[in-house]
């Protein structure tokens, strides 16, 4: 018999509940839900009834629902600037973790979450998803089978997409560093550890490039209003609260329960609901009137340990979301595109391949992330059981976030950042 594990959850929105709470309530073999915690008692009652939790297992208070172990796992999806206190928390009270990235943005509080790990050395698992979603892990099983010859270059491009960057970027709860993360880290670590992955190092040097362009008050047309709901340009403006949630939602057939129009509105989703909550909420501002400073494109160069060279592009310009990446090696090209549902093999010389993504992610593991939800739903039950261990586990991930952290030190000051410099030095001496 297989064993299950108890859950809670501190963290109850769109990847707490909606993704991770929803995919290990359907793994009901491997997983049971026991208590949750958010500050926000509508999200409990809703993921309470769903999940079958007792009331007096709901917990809208953190010190409340720290004051003893409530389940064997605990699943932290809480803002960025709350993931090291809470882990640190968790470890200390013995439980196992799958912990939302960021993990966090300062170098301090990851040199002190490694730290309380060594002496508490529970399970951490980072969820970094593509990892282990099907194409990105078909990618890696290409280059290791000498698909290609040996790695030499990484192009990397993160399509945002205009809709997202003025929903989670500018107006959502991403849009300030301060409060956050920079947006490289919190957007875009996904990326760096991908980056890492595939090139099988640590990085030697990193520069970048990049800054917050257009969402800013210089570029408010002329006439316009504060708010989406008093502003003349309702139609014409791409990003007015009444074209990306109205009438992108009515386009997708009104769903009752999807991203990211739950986030403003509780489901089941109406027009009334949306409406109410994009006129009277932060949703609705203009995106040339926010209290947004992080950047809009960014680029980043990264040399690795071991010659291997990395670019990626980070922008919110596009019209569509999703990645494309090209792998460059001696003896031919991979070619990895979310819009045109495919990886490609491009062996010089000979035969191409191709692979349908679509046709690599399994029924069951459609949910999120092309596969990698569930793939990191499912992974992590095998961390937990023994039989495998984890690929994003802390130690492992704490590289994406240096990256990240010197990427936002060369932007800021225009210069190449060479990291792990101690730790070359204490080598040779």
């Amino acid at each position: 018999m297989k064993k299950q594990f108890t859950v809670s959850i501190i963290g109850c929105g769109s990847r707490g509940c909606d993704a991770y709470g929803q995919l290990m309530y359907k793994e009901k073999e491997h997983f049971r839900i026991l208590s949750l915690c958010d500050t926000d008692r509508e999200h409990l009652t809703r993921y309470g009834a769903i999940f079958g939790v007792e009331d007096g297992l709901l917990f809208d208070s953190e010190e409340a629902f720290f004051a003893e172990k409530r389940s064997d796992v605990l699943v932290i999806a809480t803002q960025d600037r709350d993931h090291v206190r809470m882990c640190r928390r968790a470890l200390e009270l013995g439980y196992e973790i799958l912990l939302e990235k960021p993990i966090s943005p300062l170098k301090e509080e990851l040199d002190e979450l490694l730290a309380a790990y060594r002496e508490h050395p529970h399970n951490v698992v980072v969820c970094h998803v593509l990892r282990y979603a099907p194409a990105f892990r078909k990618v890696k099983e290409l280059l290791q089978s000498g698909a290609i010859g040996r790695l030499v270059m990484i192009d990397a491009l993160e399509q945002v997409a205009y809709w997202h960057q003025a929903h989670s970027f500018v107006r959502g709860n991403w849009r300030n560093e301060g409060e956050t993360s920079p947006m490289i880290m919190q957007k875009c670590c996904h990326d760096l550890d991908l980056l890492q992955y595939y090139a099988d190092s640590a990085a030697e040097t990193v520069y970048s490039a990049g800054g917050l362009t257009f969402f800013t008050p210089e570029n408010k047309p002329e006439g316009a209003a504060s708010r989406c709901k008093d502003c003349p340009y309702p139609e014409s403006c791409p990003y007015s609260a009444e074209q990306i949630y109205l009438k992108r939602w009515k386009e997708r057939g009104c769903p009752a329960d999807a991203w990211p129009y739950n986030v403003i509105a509780a489901a089941p989703l109406t027009e009334e609901k949306l409406r109410r909550a994009y006129e009277c909420g932060p949703y609705g501002r203009c995106v040339f009137a926010c209290d947004n400073d992080v950047v809009d494109h960014q680029s980043v160069d990264i040399v690795f340990q071991n010659g291997v060279q990395a670019t990626l592009v980070m922008t919110a310009f596009t019209a569509n979301g999703g990645r494309k990446y090209t792998f460059h090696g001696t003896t031919g090209e991979i070619r990895l595109d979310e819009d045109a549902d495919t990886v490609s093999v491009l062996p010089f010389g000979r035969q191409a391949q191709e692979y349908k993504i679509s046709e690599l992610i399994e029924e069951a593991s459609s949910f999120g992330h092309g596969g990698g939800d569930y793939g990191l739903i499912r992974a992590f039950y095998e961390v937990l059981t023994g039989s495998a261990q984890a690929d994003t586990a802390l130690e492992r991930s704490v590289e994406s976030h240096l990256i990240a952290l010197a990427a936002e030190q060369s932007r800021k000051s225009g210069r190449v950042v060479a990291l792990h410099e101690d730790d070359r030095k204490e080598k040779r001496s």
